[in-house]
C-alpha cells in the first residue's frame, strides 16, 4: 500500500482542535462526569431486557419515536403551543442549532467557563464564537454581557441553568436583560434539572426566541444518549428539518420510555444525590484549605491549593474526578467532584483530605 498524506483533506483549524477527552475509569470510583451511580434493580433490568429483546431492530425507528417525544412532553409539562425535538444526546442538539444557524458572519456567544461543546460546535460549523467571562464569583457579568451582545449580535446565546462546571445558577434579573438584549435566539441548557432549585420552562411562554433544552443523561440514562429541546412550534419545525433521520435508535427510545414509565424512581434517586450533595458540602467546610461554591447540580466544583497534586493523589487513592483547572483562568487550582452514592462520596472526602 502506498503511504498518502491525508492530512491536506483536513480543515486546517479541525486539525488544531483537540478531540473531546475522555478519562480511563477502569478499577476506579468514576466521580468525573455528572452520573448518576445508581443502577436499576434486577427485576426492573429483567423487565427493561425482555422489552428490548423484543424490539424489531431490522426496522428503522417509527411511532414509537413519537410516543417518547409525547411522554416527555408530558413529563416537562411542555407549555401549550411549542414543540419539541429530540437528539442523541444535548450534544447532537448543540450541533443541529449551529448547523440551522449557519449563516455568513453568524456568532455564538456563551458565559466562559462554561459546557465546552458550546464553543466546538461553533467552530466545527464554522461560526464565529464568543466566551463572556463570568465574575471571579462565578456570576453572570451582566455589563459584559449585555455589551457582547450589543457588539457581535450573536444568533444564538447559550445560558447553562445550572452552568457546568461551576454547578450554579445565575441571576434572574441579569438573565431577563440578556433575554430582551438577544437579537437571536437564546437556549436555557438544563442538562442538570433533576438537581436545580430552579427551572427556566415556567416562564417560556413570555418569549418567541427561547428554546429550553434538557437531556435524559442526569436523570439517569447517560449510556442511552436521549436529548431533548422545546421551544414555539414553528421555530422547532425549522430547527427539525436539519435533524438527521432516525436519529434515536429503537433501543434508546424504548429505554427512555421504560425509565420515564418508571420516573419515580429516578426521582428518588435525584433526592438522595440533593441528600448527599449537602453531605459532601459539609465535609468541604471542614477542610482547612478548600475552597467550594453552593451547588444546583449533581456536582460541586472546588479549589484546592495545588489542583494537580490533589487530583493525582486522588486517583491514586482510586478515586477518579475531573481537573478542570485549564480550562479558563477562572478555574485555577479546581477541581469538579461528581455527587455519589453516600458510599463513594465517603471515599472521595477521605481522598481529598489526603491528597491536600
Amino acid at each position: 500500500m502506498i503511504a498518502r498524506d491525508m492530512t491536506k483533506l483536513l480543515r486546517q483549524d479541525v486539525q488544531s482542535m483537540h478531540a473531546y477527552a475522555i478519562q480511563p475509569s477502569a478499577g476506579m470510583v468514576k466521580l468525573d462526569a455528572m452520573e448518576n451511580p445508581h443502577r436499576l434493580s434486577d427485576a426492573l433490568q429483567a423487565e427493561l431486557g425482555q422489552r428490548l429483546g423484543a424490539l424489531a431492530l431490522n426496522r428503522y425507528p417509527g411511532e414509537r419515536v413519537d410516543d417518547l417525544r409525547r411522554a416527555l412532553a408530558t413529563h416537562c409539562s411542555m407549555p401549550e403551543g411549542f414543540d419539541l425535538m429530540l437528539g442523541n444526546g444535548s450534544d447532537e442538539l448543540i450541533s443541529l442549532l449551529a448547523m440551522a444557524c449557519d449563516v455568513p458572519g453568524a456568532t455564538i456567544l456563551a458565559p466562559v467557563p462554561g459546557f465546552v461543546m458550546y464553543g466546538m460546535s461553533a467552530r466545527l460549523q464554522g461560526l464565529g464564537f464568543v466566551g463572556v467571562d463570568l465574575t471571579p464569583d462565578f456570576e453572570l457579568d451582566e455589563a459584559a454581557m449585555l455589551a457582547a451582545i450589543d457588539r457581535h449580535q450573536p444568533s444564538i446565546v447559550y445560558l447553562a441553568y445550572p452552568n457546568n462546571p461551576t454547578a450554579n445558577l445565575w441571576n434572574d434579573a441579569a438573565i431577563e436583560k440578556i433575554v430582551e438584549a438577544a437579537p437571536g435566539l437564546v437556549v436555557f441548557d438544563e442538562a442538570y434539572q433533576p438537581f436545580s432549585s430552579r427551572s427556566y420552562i415556567d416562564r417560556l411562554p413570555r418569549h418567541g426566541h427561547v428554546l429550553l433544552m434538557r437531556t435524559l443523561s442526569k436523570f439517569g440514562l447517560a449510556g442511552v444518549r436521549i436529548g431533548y429541546m422545546i421551544g414555539p412550534a414553528a421555530l422547532i419545525a425549522e430547527v427539525d428539518k436539519v435533524r438527521p433521520p432516525y436519529n434515536v435508535s429503537v433501543l434508546n427510545c424504548e429505554c427512555a420510555l421504560f425509565a420515564l414509565e418508571h420516573s419515580g424512581i429516578y426521582a428518588q434517586q435525584a433526592q438522595d444525590l440533593r441528600e448527599q450533595r449537602a453531605v459532601v458540602a459539609r465535609g468541604l467546610s471542614a477542610m482547612p484549605g478548600v475552597t467550594h461554591w453552593p451547588s444546583d447540580a449533581n456536582m460541586v466544583l472546588v479549589r484546592v491549593p495545588d489542583a494537580q497534586k490533589t487530583f493525582d493523589g486522588m486517583k491514586a487513592h482510586g478515586i477518579l474526578v475531573k481537573n478542570v483547572s485549564k480550562m479558563h483562568p477562572l478555574l485555577a487550582n479546581c477541581l469538579r467532584l461528581t455527587i455519589g452514592t453516600a458510599d463513594q462520596n465517603s471515599q472521595l472526602l477521605s481522598a481529598l483530605k489526603a491528597s491536600l
